[in-house]
Formats: structure tokens, sequence, C-alpha cells
């Protein structure tokens, strides 16, 4: 192959990858319709099929983005080090998005709690009973010590 493509043939490879983009998207979309139970009726009660919609669909998302990434931002065809380090930080993006959704779940499920908290009723609290009180009267203070 070489290096510079003719208007045609950059013109067709820029329509396979749109339409091979498509054709995975739209099997995502069956595979999620199909997993939540859209298309058969009761199928999302079946735990391992969630499971398995969802890394299909974590697996097509994954090579969606390797050509997206490889192909339109043209990095198949740049040194290895160029490329690496736009996809080092791209796993780090992505990695951080990650985190921050379950962070965003741990705080949400907190916030749920103490909102259940929130809306008990309060227990009365009574003050605590004063225990004895020290008078000067009650204190021994031999005369000579003090002047």
């Amino acid at each position: 192959m070489s290096a510079h493509l003719t208007y045609e043939e950059s013109k067709k490879r820029v329509f396979f990858g749109l339409y091979l983009l498509a054709g995975v998207t739209a099997v995502e979309v069956f595979i999620s319709l199909l997993a939540k139970g859209h298309i058969i009726e009761g199928l999302h009660e079946y735990l391992w099929v969630l499971y398995a919609g969802g890394l299909i669909i974590g697996v097509l998302s994954a090579y969606k983005a390797y050509f997206i990434v490889f192909e339109f931002m043209h990095m198949r065809y740049e040194v290895k080090g160029l490329a690496m380090t736009v996809l080092l930080p791209t796993l780090l993006l992505v990695w951080a998005v990650i985190a921050f959704f379950q962070e965003g779940s741990s705080w949400k499920n907190r916030r749920e709690l103490i909102k259940d908290k929130n809306a008990k009723p309060a227990k009365e609290q009574v003050a605590p009973k004063q225990q004895g009180h020290l008078h000067t009267k009650d204190i021994y203070i031999p005369t000579g010590i003090l002047g």
C-alpha cells in the first residue's frame, strides 16, 4: 500500500469506516435492548444476560474507540512514540471517568443514608441532672494557712 491514497480510495476508506461504526453501534443498541428485556420479555431477569450484554457492549465500544483513534485520527500511520503519548493519557482519562462514576455512586448511596436518618424523628434528649455542688461552706479551710 502506498503512503498516499487517491481521492477515490480515501473516500472508500472513509465510507467503510462510517458503515463499520454504524453497524457496530446498531449491534450495541440491539444487545442493550435485548439484555434489558425490551425485545424478549423476561430476559432481563437473568443476571448472566446483563453481564454478558455489558461485556459485549464494552468490547464493541473499545473496538470503536480503537478504530476511531487509529483510523480517523491517523495514529496507525504515526511513530509509535507519538501514538503512545496520545493513548496513555486517553487510558488515564477513561480510568478517571470510571473512578468518578464509582465515587459518585458512593456519594449517592451515602446521601440516601443521610436522608433516611434525617427523616426519622429525633429522640428527645433529656439534660443530665447535675450531680453534687461544691459550696464554700462545705470546704474545710484551716485557719492559719491562708493568713
